[in-house]
């Protein structure tokens, strides 16, 4: 079934409770605004900023001694947040999944062949996930750009190798090479967009549809193996998931017309996965095995428009907010789908 099948339940709940969190601190002012939440005195010179997609204003301390004190305390706020949610992640994780389960000694363990490598790219949209919403905290602080972006990276990184190093002790799973390269690509993939092009001109994105089947013994293995709530699937079962990396279109045109919120986008998901490596698995009720090798296992590309949710101007906080979070989710659409050489398109698809 693969290692990766049980930690991945808790690691998502957690991005996505990130998501939700740091996106309701995420405060940035408009591109046609001329302040930020911080309410700093007229001491500070403001910049607004041009990044269409973070639109935080940058601003450069001149002699007022309480903003920078103001600057310092939401710092420190900041800081102990992170500190607060990575210690209490760490020790949810310990409870609910590791502390039933028997230590060893550190060891490695290669799942790079398993679910064609959907997992691995789950890793990088969640490490690219924990950084960018650590990115909106500590910018909530009036910390400098480029001070912020290397903290992102490094949060939503550490996030991530401190559960493999809990995977690497117990002796049920083992520490991942494969996983390990796919949470630095996710943070490296944030990180280095800023330092290039101060923006993110590519978001990454997640998509989800529940699979059923005319088979209903694979309905039942499906619910056995990936649980049968909707939620649950949208966690554990990668048939469904999709992932994309979206372009902001105007971003790389600068000086075309294109409306300034149009994204294309190219996705990965694959299907027929009812095993980590084979379609092969033990029924619970027969205690027989079944084998079911005529299924196959297809990865499948997708080309798809998307919109990108913080270029839509808006002056309301809590619409920055919504939008801010919603940019980790990809916009149901029309899209074409190519798999085993074959062209499919589809008229909506998530």
């Amino acid at each position: 079934m693969g290692k990766k099948f049980s930690t991945s339940l808790p690691r998502c709940l957690m991005v996505l409770l990130a998501v939700i969190w740091l996106s309701s601190v995420h405060s940035q002012p408009s591109a046609n605004t001329d302040f930020n939440t911080l309410s700093l005195p007229d001491s500070f010179r403001f910049q607004p900023s041009n990044n269409y997609q973070s639109r935080f204003t940058v601003y450069e301390a001149l002699t007022d001694s309480a903003a920078i004190n103001k600057v310092k305390k939401r710092t420190l706020v900041m800081g102990g947040i992170h500190a607060g949610l990575y210690t209490g992640s760490m020790l949810v994780l310990n409870e609910a999944w590791y502390k039933d389960y028997p230590k060893d000694e550190f060891h490695t363990f290669n799942d790079i062949e398993e679910w064609l490598q959907v997992d691995k790219v789950g890793h990088t949209w969640s490490a690219y996930q924990l950084s960018r919403m650590s990115y909106a905290g500590w910018r909530w602080t009036g910390m400098p750009d480029k001070k912020a972006v290397w903290l992102a990276g490094a949060s939503g990184f550490g996030f991530q190798t401190v559960i493999e190093i809990l995977d690497g002790f117990s002796k049920e799973w083992g520490w991942s090479w494969g996983d390990f390269a796919a949470n630095t690509v996710g943070s490296g993939l944030f990180v280095g967009q800023h330092l290039a092009w101060n923006e993110e001109r590519i978001s990454f994105k997640f998509g989800f549809h529940k699979m059923t089947y005319d088979d209903p013994q694979l309905n039942k293995r499906s619910d056995e193996l990936f649980g049968a709530s909707l939620p649950e699937r949208m966690l554990k079962d990668y048939n469904g998931q999709t992932y994309w990396l979206s372009a902001n279109l105007k971003s790389f045109f600068k000086q075309s017309k294109l409306p300034p919120w149009l994204n294309m986008a190219v996705g990965y998901g694959a299907t027929g996965m009812f095993g980590g490596t084979e379609n092969i698995w033990t029924d619970p009720d027969t205690n027989l095995e079944i084998n079911r090798g005529d299924i196959p296992r297809r990865r499948q590309f997708y080309l798809a428009p998307d919109i990108d949710f913080t270029r839509i101007k808006t002056n309301k906080k809590w619409v920055r907010s919504l939008f801010y979070a919603l940019n980790a989710f990809k916009l149901p659409a029309p899209a074409l789908m190519l798999s085993k050489g074959k062209l499919t398109v589809h008229g909506f698809y998530f």
